[in-house]
């Protein structure tokens, strides 16, 4: 790890210099790690309803500064504030939720001739590296629960929001005894060097396939991975074409397509596809009413390379699929038709607002495409047949099928990831098995002195 360098935020609205914060260096990173460790008994120790209140007392304080908060992350990520303050409040609500969790999280009992019991207990240091997309709900998750079983933690939010991170800290650090949660600025050179420690035990990612496999490679911690997606969307030919256009809109053009859930490719059956088509193309036009840019410059050229790269392939853009004129990351909402499966743009993560279109003659030819590829994270299907959803959410290996709703969840859901895209949960009450570890217990009769 070399010197300290700084970190310059560009906003993607305008391309103005946001700011700049210097990253931490190799000592800052040593001392974050050593204060971890340091404070980490102290706090496994606490009471499990104290610390549940902590964790109740930082939802709080997040929640009497969500407006600055969503101002902060709409200035570095170009969410719309209003997005951005939703982000920060289910951030809150997520906080709240493991404080509630947190006390009552238990093992279990076998009774015999002796009593075996299995107790949950705090792994120890964990690492939690979050992404720029939705920056304050993810680390609130990550956060929320390591925290409130007893372990320590060191925070590395992304190199793209690090105001955003850093203000999160200021509100969140306060509930908790010193060195209970550290937050360092850096890129990938900090989040290696920690990663890379022997004093980590856990380390939870949020971002890259790439990244996931870095970090694979060099720790040996117990990793908590939710990596890249290529999400399909399943079109039967039983549905509304037009409802499923909207479907496929908001799935794909969402945050600009850069959820960790997007859709990222469209298999529409062909009896419907020129109804479905042409929907679509509307929904676009809307959303480009109101265009809302992607986190930089840098990100906007690998997505429009994609869709470059699927035109030259014989896709033919339908909407979009320009970089416009002007300051700004903005891309157009852009429906892509005639794409086939050998094009990257259906094979590989995309994280833009672009909806590519492939055909099929059948659900079933449909649903194999689905199925296709290294990525595992989610999938959607709408159809109006429960034979068919049936049979997709048994075949589909990823961690999550939505069946008639792009978006949508009951409170406290969990997600697991699979291949490429990842793996362990990363929300609700399963997150809380991940940051802990099992004692098991057995207590045996005496044998008494007579």
């Amino acid at each position: 790890m070399t010197a300290m360098h700084a970190i310059d935020v560009h906003s993607p609205r305008d391309s103005q210099l946001v700011g700049w914060l210097p990253t931490a260096t190799p000592s800052d990173v040593e001392d974050a790690l050593s204060a971890a460790c340091s404070a980490q008994p102290g706090w496994a120790a606490t009471p499990a309803t104290d610390r549940g209140a902590a964790v109740r007392a930082a939802a709080l304080s997040l929640r009497e500064r969500a407006n600055d908060l969503a101002t902060v992350v709409e200035t570095e990520t170009g969410r719309p504030y209003a997005s951005a303050r939703e982000g920060v409040l289910a951030g809150a609500a997520t906080l709240e939720q493991y404080a509630e969790l947190g006390p009552v999280h238990g093992g279990r009992s076998l009774l015999g001739s002796a009593v075996d019991f299995m107790v949950p207990e705090p792994r120890g240091v964990v690492v939690a590296l979050t992404p720029w997309n939705d920056p304050v709900a993810v680390a609130c998750g990550l956060l929320g629960a390591a925290l409130v079983t007893g372990n320590s933690v060191v925070h590395k939010p992304s190199e793209r929001c690090p105001h955003t991170g850093l203000l999160l800290a200021t509100l969140l650090q306060p509930c908790f005894p010193s060195g209970v949660l550290k937050t360092l600025v850096g890129d990938g050179e900090v989040g290696g060097a920690l990663v890379s420690s022997p004093d980590v035990d856990v380390v939870a990612h949020v971002g890259s396939t790439a990244t996931g496999r870095m970090i694979a490679r060099t720790s040996t911690a117990k990793l908590l991975l939710e990596n890249g997606g290529n999400d399909p969307l399943l079109i039967d030919d039983d549905v509304d074409p037009i409802w499923a256009a909207g479907q496929a809109a908001l799935g794909a053009f969402t945050n600009a397509g850069q959820l960790c859930t997007s859709v990222e490719r469209i298999y529409v059956h062909k009896t419907i596809a020129p109804a479905f088509l042409e929907a679509l193309c509307a929904e676009a036009r809307s959303w480009n009413t109101d265009p809302q840019p992607l986190v930089d410059t840098r990100h906007r050229s690998f997505v429009h390379d994609q869709v470059s790269a699927a035109v030259t392939a014989g896709a033919w853009a339908l909407v979009g699929g320009e970089i416009p004129e002007g300051r700004g990351a903005y891309y157009p909402a852009t429906v892509l038709a005639e794409c086939s499966g050998a094009m990257r743009i259906m094979c590989e993560e995309t994280f833009g607002p672009v909806a590519p279109v492939q055909l099929v003659s059948s659900f079933d030819e449909g649903l194999a495409e689905a199925c296709s590829g290294d990525y595992g994270l989610a999938a959607t299907v709408l159809t109006s047949s429960m034979e068919h959803a049936q049979r997709a959410w048994r075949a589909l290996p990823v961690g999550t099928v939505k069946v008639n709703a792009v978006f949508g969840g009951a409170p406290g859901g969990a997600a697991q990831p699979r291949g490429a895209s990842g793996s362990g949960f990363g929300y609700g009450p399963e997150l809380l098995d991940e940051m802990t570890t099992t004692k098991v217990v057995h207590l045996g009769v005496p044998n008494a002195r007579p």
